[in-house]
């Protein structure tokens, strides 16, 4: 979504490094980049306006004049000013104190609206919440009927007393009033903690709909309204948004379609125009494709500085910890890693959703997005067919894989033998570095690893001890080898138990504080 933004301002940056001092004139130079960077985005003009202004006058404060680096200070500045605009910091829902939390979703039509409520209800079910759907949409030709199969599909139950219409030449009949107030009833009998009531899209210059949509929420009194709007809106995200909070009085935003390739302004200027926070974002069609919104983050996001918070939180949601656990057990033990462990971590991988998304998280991949996106998902399909189309045997002795064997295997899988090739020569390279790191031996460069044995010091290693050189001259070197020997004789003729300088012979139990009787114990 912020690629175009992300590329803009990376360039930007990029002509302010190596320069130890900033003058008025590059300062000005930078912040009309990140103003032209800013309304290509489709940013509100307001917004950048003031976004431009602050920048400026931080930039040309003491905060970057006294900096060691200006540059990534003026980076930092942006950093947070972004930060700023985006809503400061993560909000949560509001849960009620008694009774069930109620949620009410409002927008305009095809915003995404009715998938968003099953994202939603998914997500609190996740939470330890026990969510119900209310099927409020019913000017919308089979909007119940989709909510039905969302709700079916995200496993949680759906509230729908009244079919709705079926096509555009049917007129609404149904009261939407009456449906969401009897959900929340049917929540409260029923024990459910959270209700999402979805109502019917309405444009903002339509005043009926809007004046319906406010009955609705005086009637259920939510503890949420959430204004759901489709991030490539672009320039009209403003009014759009103003329109909403006047009818219905929104207290979160939810941004739809956030994977989309759109320039992603309405996600920079709603929050800052409105003053009410952007809480969730719906970042693909799938119902696990939404995700808690982080300011601070999709900043980082934005300037390039990576997501790696969010892609640990993935992966301890989505990791097994069983096959981690004998993952681990069998790196200490030292085993052979073997396709089968091959064929484990990558279906654990799959399991966090699209490589892409999981790569584009990483700092630093702007810069390498078009190999990102020319990246093929179906490669780990490919994959893990030719891994399966090995025997038992095979995958965990590859080194018998001869040529008949490979084009069995390619046959099997549908891959040229090219391909298996080319699998098992990555998959040795990996297997060599999985033994090296279980016997201690580490990286390239790197030092071993503790308790994976390998520790102690190494022929020929830095640290061993080194035996002292003989000296050259022959009256030198015969001193020195009665010396030594004179040495090695004294300590043959030193008495057991004279470790600390005292013999055996000279012990007096006497001189000890001990029990009566017991200097019989010490052989006296």
């Amino acid at each position: 979504m912020f690629n175009s933004l992300s590329d803009r301002l990376t360039a930007t940056f990029k002509n302010l490094r190596g320069k130890g001092r900033l003058s008025e004139a590059d300062v000005d130079a930078t912040v009309r980049e990140i103003r032209r960077a800013l309304l290509d985005a489709d940013v509100a003009v307001p917004v950048v306006r003031e976004f431009a202004g602050r920048i400026r006058e931080r930039a040309l404060g003491a905060e970057v004049s006294a900096a060691l680096n200006p540059s990534q200070q003026i980076v930092k500045i942006v950093n947070e000013e972004l930060v700023e605009i985006l809503g400061g910091e993560t909000r949560r829902i509001r849960l009620a104190k008694t009774g069930p939390t109620i949620i009410m979703l409002a927008g305009l039509q095809g915003a995404g609206k009715t998938t968003l409520a099953g994202k939603l209800a998914k997500w609190m079910k996740s939470q330890g919440h026990s969510p119900v759907l209310v099927a409020a949409d019913l000017q919308r030709p089979n909007a119940v009927t989709q909510l039905q199969v969302v709700g079916g599909r995200a496993g949680v139950p759906v509230f729908a007393p009244h079919p709705g219409t079926t096509s555009d030449l049917e007129t609404p009949t149904g009261d939407p009033i009456a449906v969401a107030k009897a959900g929340v009833e049917e929540a409260r009998q029923k024990l459910h903690d959270v209700v999402i009531v979805d109502t019917a899209g309405r444009l903002g210059v339509d005043a009926e709909m809007m004046d319906q949509a406010r009955r609705i929420r005086q009637a259920i009194i939510p503890n949420e309204v959430l204004f759901v709007i489709d991030s490539m809106i672009g320039q009209d995200a403003v009014n759009t948004a103003h329109a909403f909070d006047e009818g219905v009085n929104f207290t979160g935003i939810v941004l739809s379609k956030l994977d989309g390739d759109a320039r992603g302004g309405a996600a920079l200027s709603v929050s800052s125009v409105t003053g009410k926070p952007v809480m969730f974002a719906s970042t693909g069609e799938n119902l696990d494709d939404f995700e808690l919104f982080h300011p601070d983050r999709m900043a980082s996001r934005i300037l390039d500085m990576g997501d790696v918070l969010s892609l640990i939180e993935q992966a301890e949601k989505n990791w097994d910890k069983d096959e981690a656990a004998r993952m681990a057990k069998k790196f200490a033990d030292q085993e052979d890693f073997t396709l089968d462990d091959f064929l484990a971590q990558m279906q654990q991988i799959r399991k966090m959703g699209s490589m892409k998304k999981m790569l584009m998280m990483m700092p630093g991949a702007q810069n390498i997005r078009q190999q990102l996106e020319q990246f093929d998902e179906r490669e780990i399909d490919r994959v893990e067919a030719i891994v399966r189309s090995m025997t038992p045997h095979e995958r965990v002795a590859p080194k018998i894989i001869n040529g008949s064997r490979r084009a069995r295997i390619a046959r099997g899988s549908g891959v040229h033998v090219s391909e298996v090739n080319g699998l098992l020569e990555r998959f040795a390279q990996a297997q060599k570095m999985m033994k090296k790191l279980a016997q201690g031996g580490g990286m390239p460069g790197m030092p071993g690893m503790p308790g994976m044995g390998g520790g102690g010091a190494r022929k020929g290693a830095k640290n061993a001890p080194k035996k002292k050189a003989r000296s050259g001259n022959p009256a030198k070197a015969a001193q020195e080898l009665r010396d030594a020997e004179a040495k090695r004789k004294a300590g043959a003729s030193a008495p057991s138990g004279a470790a600390f300088g005292q013999g055996a012979a000279d012990f007096d139990p006497s001189q000890l504080n001990l029990p009566k009787g017991f200097d019989k114990f010490l052989g006296k």
